[in-house]
């Protein structure tokens, strides 16, 4: 299919470089490293080749979130949003940009919210999971009162956001001891940003800001396959839960899902049933996902031509309010 949208598909600072050590084969690091560090080379070409049209760039896991001084942590949000809407402005039929944002200081984030979506033309926000602040050993999660002004001014900006994943802090990953293949993406990931999706859906933020968009990968980090369930059991003790809606509605109102990294189509079939097709985008999760597996599977994917048309480009035109 030609004309695809991608939106999970990374870039990196030399500040912001991702630990490579869980990638032990020959060349891999290296390959990864030069290829996060590139926009408008290798993946422009990728692109090209597999039928790509637009790319939607984000910093890699986990960027600012890792910062521990709020200070710092503003200081690079700014520069890795301005060296992306540089890369951008030479190839703006090609790509568009996720804000990074400063989540150690609320209210630095929504004066960079702001700058990104008004001045630099960026489509939305990417967090790459839960903040550390001060002590390496914190985990923020914006389900806290501190962050409603923010996701006020989100709101009010008409933009969604991606939460994406980033790995559990050591001192929460006792069980992955003896067991590292489960960290990262392997499941921690998962267990991670479904836990802060549930958080958000659950704390009433989406009934006091109803028009907010989240978007989440990788099929959904496994909650659609258990949202029956997580609702059958709230139902029955929902212990004063905010949330005034089941998550099941949520998810179909207020939550998109990518199929980044997630190249399965049983899985492909079971969300749409679950959460609905206007729900669903095509992504492939670049560079830790080669282009070539997500585009070559989404292209022979059972689908019809006009699922695959809607999942692949129509859904992401619609959501982003995107001139092609």
């Amino acid at each position: 299919m030609q004309g695809k949208i991608v939106l999970e598909e990374h870039f990196a600072l030399e500040g912001t470089f991702t630990d490579t050590k869980r990638f032990p084969n020959a060349g891999q690091a290296d390959d990864l490293r030069r290829r996060l560090l590139d926009i408008l080379d290798i993946r422009l070409g990728e692109m090209d080749q597999y039928g790509i049209e637009l790319g939607i760039q984000s910093l890699n896991s986990p960027g600012i979130q890792s910062i521990l001084e709020p200070a710092k942590a503003v200081e690079m949000a700014q520069k890795a949003n301005d060296v992306l809407a540089g890369e951008i402005a030479k190839r703006p039929d090609r790509f568009a940009g996720f804000a990074a944002l400063p989540m150690q200081d609320a209210d630095a984030a929504i004066i960079e919210v702001r700058r990104c979506i008004n001045d630099l033309g960026f489509v939305g926000v990417n967090l790459n999971g839960f903040s550390q602040k001060g002590d390496a050993d914190t985990q923020i999660f914006y389900d806290l009162p501190e962050f409603r002004p923010l996701w006020a001014a989100i709101e009010e900006l008409d933009v969604p956001v991606y939460l994406h994943p980033r790995n559990t802090l050591p001192s929460q990953g006792r069980c992955y001891e003896g067991h590292p293949w489960f960290e990262h993406s392997g499941w921690a990931f998962a267990v991670e940003t479904a836990i802060h999706t549930l958080r958000l859906l659950a704390s009433g933020l989406f009934d006091e800001h109803p028009k907010l968009q989240l978007i989440v990968g990788h099929l959904g980090e496994r909650i659609p396959f258990d949202l029956w369930r997580v609702d059958h059991r709230i139902s029955k003790s929902p212990q004063g839960i905010p949330a005034k809606k089941s998550m099941t509605e949520y998810f179909r109102e207020n939550v998109h899902l990518t199929t980044a990294g997630n190249f399965h189509d049983e899985t492909l079939h079971f969300t749409i049933q679950r959460v609905g097709i206007d729900r669903v985008l095509f992504s492939v999760d670049y560079p830790f996902e080669t282009t070539e597996e997500g585009a070559v599977w989404f292209d022979n994917a059972d689908l019809t031509e006009a699922d695959r048309a809607q999942i692949g480009r129509d859904n992401a035109i619609k959501l982003f309010k995107l001139d092609l």
